[in-house]
Order: structure tokens, then C-alpha cells, then sequence
């Protein structure tokens, strides 16, 4: 085709730079970038590519905002606030109220990271009704993306009507913790062939209800293992070895923040109770020996 006079470009000029196509966003659960809220979807297709994936608790918004600004693809609003920031001995204490409080604020200080909230003990015992009833207010009052239950065969009513019913569901089995007076402690669940082939149809039992992800606690290594093998949603190991699809960690573990003995599957990768019980003497030091406020801090 033959330019008309008005089409060619003038003499000298240069042509227009073929428009470069934008940068697609990455697909990766961690470090991924996008303007939207990580999905249950995005989380069933990491299992499909084989990708794992990290997952943290967290329970306010400016320690969300960190972990969402570092990439942390799903942050779990967990009812272990009970132990390691409401000053409770046990998960047992928690109540609806306080989870759906810490979960609004969250969800305030994140943009990416897909938002779990425990239901506490209490809130789904009683039946899938009672179930679906919290679940809807922790999604309409604090805005998570989904809710985390405890239990296996026993729950999958309510796992089910709460994922008829629109809302994800993360499952829960192996070591449960809001059944510590049940357990009487904190024991390694599923040694033994019976204890096992318990915990494998727990877990089957949730994904057949429709949960989209399953947290295995305190499990065999090797039978964690099996079970990540045996379904097609991921599993989130916390001392379930590494051949599951993700790991999640409390964050006050992680960070060294608690005081006491560290559980034998928590790494920790900051000393942050000495680092903030330091930065704390040191300021008092300053203020009992009058160089704090200097005058670089004070107004006139």
C-alpha cells in the first residue's frame, strides 16, 4: 500500500518505537506481584506447578504489613493470639470477638496476601448452622478471604455448608491444638497404622467437603508425606516435614519473640526479644541518665 503525502514521515524524522508489551505480573505465590488479593484459585494452581509456599500468622496490622510488603502470599489471622499475644495459656480462651477484631486489622494493613481467620473453640462445635454463622462475620465484619476449622471427619459438615455457602475453608487435622485438654498436651498425632489411616481419611474427609488447603500439625514426616500425595489441595506442614505443598509458622516463633522453649519444628530466624529488650534498656538508660530527649528531639 502506497502512503499518501500526508502519511509519510517527514525527512530526517525518525519512526515511533514499536510499544513494548507491558511486563506480566508473575504468577509465583511468594514474591508474585499484582494489584489483587491472592485467591484459593492461585493456591490450586501453585499445587499443580508443584510450588510451595510460606505462610505466617498474624494478628495486627503493622507486623501484616510487613510480612504482605515481603511477599508472604497467605497470612493466617491465627487463634494461637491466645498464646503468644493475648497472654492466654491455651487457643481455648479465644473468643469471636477477639478474632474478628485482629482480623479487620489485618486485613487494614495488607493489599496482597490472602487472609485466614481461625474460627475459635465454641464457634463451630456445635453444628454447620452455628459454623456458617461466624464464618459470615468474621468475612462481612473483618473481610478475610477464608476461615481455618479443626478437625477431619468430624467437621466436614460444616466445611461443607460453609463452602456451599461461598466461604473458602482451610482444614485442619493431625495436632489440633483447641483439643489440648482432649490430647492432654501436645503429643505427635497419627504414629501407629490405625492413628495414621485415621488421619488420612481426615483429610480426604475435608477435601471431599471442599476445603481448599489443609494444615497438618505435629504429623510423621513420612505420613505427612503420603497424605500430600494422596490429595490434589495442598497441605500446610507446621512439623509435618518438608514434603508438603506449604509451611506455616506462628510469627512470634520465627521472629524469637516468645520467651520459654522453642518447639522442636521452629526455626528462628531473629533473636527479636533480645534485640527489643536491648533497644528497651537502652532508652531507659538514656532517660534515667538525662541524654534522652537530646536536642535534636526537642522543640522551642
Amino acid at each position: 500500500m502506497t502512503l499518501s503525502p500526508a502519511q509519510e514521515p517527514a525527512a530526517g524524522a525518525t519512526a515511533e518505537p514499536t510499544a513494548k508489551p507491558a511486563k506480566e505480573h508473575t504468577k509465583t505465590l511468594y514474591g508474585g506481584t499484582g494489584s489483587r488479593r491472592v485467591t484459593i484459585r492461585d493456591i490450586a494452581a501453585a499445587k499443580g506447578r508443584g510450588e510451595k509456599w510460606p505462610m505466617l500468622t498474624a494478628y495486627d496490622a503493622m507486623t501484616a504489613s510487613v510480612f504482605d510488603e515481603s511477599g508472604i502470599p497467605v497470612l493466617l489471622v491465627g487463634d494461637s493470639m491466645g498464646n503468644c499475644h493475648l497472654g492466654y495459656e491455651s487457643t481455648v480462651p479465644v473468643t469471636m470477638d477477639e478474632i474478628t477484631l485482629l482480623s479487620a486489622a489485618v486485613v487494614r494493613g495488607t493489599k496482597r496476601a490472602l487472609i485466614v481467620a481461625d474460627l475459635p473453640f465454641g464457634a463451630y462445635q456445635e453444628g454447620p448452622v452455628q459454623a456458617l454463622r461466624n464464618a459470615t462475620r468474621l468475612v462481612k465484619e473483618a473481610g478475610v478471604g477464608a476461615v481455618k476449622l479443626e478437625g477431619g471427619e468430624r467437621s466436614a459438615h460444616q466445611v461443607e455448608l460453609l463452602v456451599s455457602s461461598g466461604i473458602p475453608v482451610m482444614a485442619h487435622v493431625g495436632l489440633t491444638p483447641q483439643s489440648v485438654h482432649a490430647f492432654g498436651g501436645y503429643p505427635v498425632q497419627g504414629r501407629g497404622e490405625e492413628a495414621a489411616q485415621q488421619l488420612l481419611r481426615d483429610a480426604k474427609a475435608v477435601q471431599d467437603a471442599g476445603a481448599f488447603a489443609v494444615v497438618l500439625e505435629a504429623v510423621p514426616a513420612e505420613l505427612a508425606a503420603e497424605v500430600t500425595r494422596s490429595l490434589h489441595i495442598p497441605t500446610v506442614g507446621i512439623g509435618a516435614g518438608a514434603e508438603c505443598d506449604a509451611q506455616v509458622l506462628v510469627w512470634t516463633d520465627m521472629a524469637g519473640l516468645n520467651a520459654g522453649r522453642v518447639p522442636r519444628f521452629v526455626k528462628q530466624y531473629l533473636a527479636l526479644r533480645e534485640l527489643l529488650g536491648g533497644a528497651a534498656k537502652a532508652f531507659a538508660e538514656d532517660v534515667v541518665g538525662g541524654t534522652f530527649p537530646a536536642e535534636e528531639h526537642t522543640f522551642h
